[in-house]
């Protein structure tokens, strides 16, 4: 007997950075695995500490809302978040950020027409020289701006 998957929203708080967004919480994507742990589904945007795969705890408040309250399991995974630089070479084409790293077969999400930025989720075992080499001359060459919003020792090291 198949049984369904039950997908559900699990939020984040987190401080918000100073000139970024205002935002305090996010919400991500993820697969129930018992009363209070998620596999996480999609890239996070601003949530920093976690990668698309990790397992994590919540708890569900009185309004039926899920709360991440730690990670219980990471996945390997990293979060890398590219933001193309308007006047540079690419101009705002998040489209163009995908082009440039698709070479590592990177799947991605944007966050906005208006802010282009791409939430790239770089799989444990991926090229991590080669993309960080690739993201360092990207900036270098005035393409865009990155961060690592979660990254593995193998990440660091590579």
């Amino acid at each position: 007997m198949e049984s369904a998957v039950e997908k559900i929203k699990v939020w984040f708080r987190f401080v918000p950075r100073e000139g970024w967004f205002p935002q305090d919480t996010e919400g991500l994507w993820a697969t129930r695995l018992s009363a209070d742990t998620a596999r996480v589904q999609n890239v996070p945007f601003l949530q920093n500490g976690v990668a698309e795969g990790d397992v994590v705890r919540f708890r569900t408040d009185s309004d039926g809302l899920h709360w991440a309250v730690g990670r219980v399991s990471a996945s390997g995974n990293c979060t890398v978040r590219v933001v193309p630089v308007p006047t540079g070479p690419l101009g705002r084409s998040p489209q163009a950020v995908h082009r440039h790293l698709s070479t590592f077969g990177l799947g991605g999400e944007v966050f906005s027409a208006d802010f282009p930025m791409v939430a790239f989720n770089v799989p444990a075992g991926g090229d991590f020289h080669g993309i960080r080499a690739l993201l360092t001359q990207g900036q270098e060459n005035g393409w865009w701006h990155y961060e690592v919003g979660c990254a593995t020792d193998e990440w660091w090291n590579a």
